[in-house]
């Protein structure tokens, strides 16, 4: 089954690719190896789950912002490289700001991870580092960066 059929079997689809914020580009690609730069919890232009982990944002809710930046992150590999194009996700870095006594990001790590291995099987599979930082851009709860090995 190819990419696009599993995302639609799952109930799901791409939102449209945002722009970068600054002076770099969303996905870098040198050699075999493509580069996607932080994702946010953006939908179609609009900013979701902002706020803190734990204060603000619920676990529940931190599962589901990782999982929207992930959709985020494919949506720049099919438009920069296509789908077709993806040897395997080689590793994934989770970003997230939380309250104080907050103690749960692997269970929301755990959306962006779920979202790869159940859209793309075993390509899917990857490492991943986890993050608490005080701050993230426009309060975003969460962001995602990743990269893959691609054809050449």
């Amino acid at each position: 089954m190819n990419i696009n059929d599993k995302l639609k079997e799952m109930g799901l689809e791409l939102p449209q690719i945002s722009t970068p914020g600054g002076n770099y580009v969303s996905v870098n690609v040198r050699g075999n190896m493509a580069y996607v730069a932080i994702q946010f919890p953006i939908k179609n232009g609009t900013y979701l789950y902002q706020g803190k982990l734990g204060n603000e944002i619920t676990t529940i809710e931190g599962y589901n912002a990782l999982r929207l930046c992930a959709l985020n992150v494919l949506a720049q590999v099919e438009n920069k490289i296509g789908f077709d194009n993806i040897i395997g996700l080689n590793n994934i870095d989770v970003y997230f700001q939380s309250g104080e006594n907050w103690d749960e990001s692997p269970e929301v790590a755990d959306g962006a991870s779920d979202l790869f291995v159940n859209v793309l099987g075993d390509k899917g599979t990857h490492s991943r580092a986890i993050f608490g930082v005080d701050t993230l851009p426009r309060d975003f709860s969460v962001g995602l960066t990743t990269s893959f090995t691609i054809k050449e």
